[in-house]
């Protein structure tokens, strides 16, 4: 039996807005954060694939108990898969909080945490580097670099722009 396109049941549109919603909240950091550890086509590859299983599994994403939680975990896992090279949660928030410039607010609300929990993996990232100042260095081996400092400040600008 064949099921034509007038047979098929669509999602409710509540469904839809709120993937898209959701797409459009996190999309610009999930790229930013792909593109620093990627080349950039492979960065645009990993956050489609990233949002279209988000998609594929929305109706059981929204029951989460954080959906967030669920696809930042998911996010990660296809960086390192695509990277060859798995970091941890601490170096991940480091990259985000000290190399993307996203508040500790906005940290735990990418990756579906806690705001204490943000502060105690970038507090265990200062320890793992030995220094407040020497957390660069986890996550300057991860990055491609950047041709200047300019070039970082306008990618870090039109993060927060985005977000906003």
């Amino acid at each position: 039996m064949t099921t034509t396109r007038k047979n098929m049941k669509h999602p409710p549109a509540v469904l839809t807005n709120a993937f898209y919603a959701f797409y459009d909240l996190h999309r610009p950091a999930y790229h930013a954060f792909a593109e620093a550890r990627l080349p950039a086509e492979e960065a645009r590859v990993a956050v489609a694939y990233l949002f279209s299983l988000v998609a594929d599994n929305w109706t059981s994403v929204v029951n989460e108990r954080c959906p967030s939680a669920w696809a930042w975990e998911r996010h990660t896992q296809v960086i390192a898969r695509r990277s060859g090279r798995t970091t941890t949660p601490a170096q991940d928030i480091s990259l985000l909080h000290d190399h993307l410039q996203l508040s500790i607010g906005q940290t735990a609300a990418l990756t579906g945490t806690e705001p204490a929990t943000v502060a105690a993996l970038l507090a265990a990232a200062d320890r793992e580097a030995g220094n407040r100042t020497g957390r660069a260095s986890l996550w300057a081996s991860m990055i491609k670099p950047v041709a200047s400092n300019e070039a970082r400040w306008r990618r870090a600008f039109r993060l927060r722009t985005a977000a906003a």
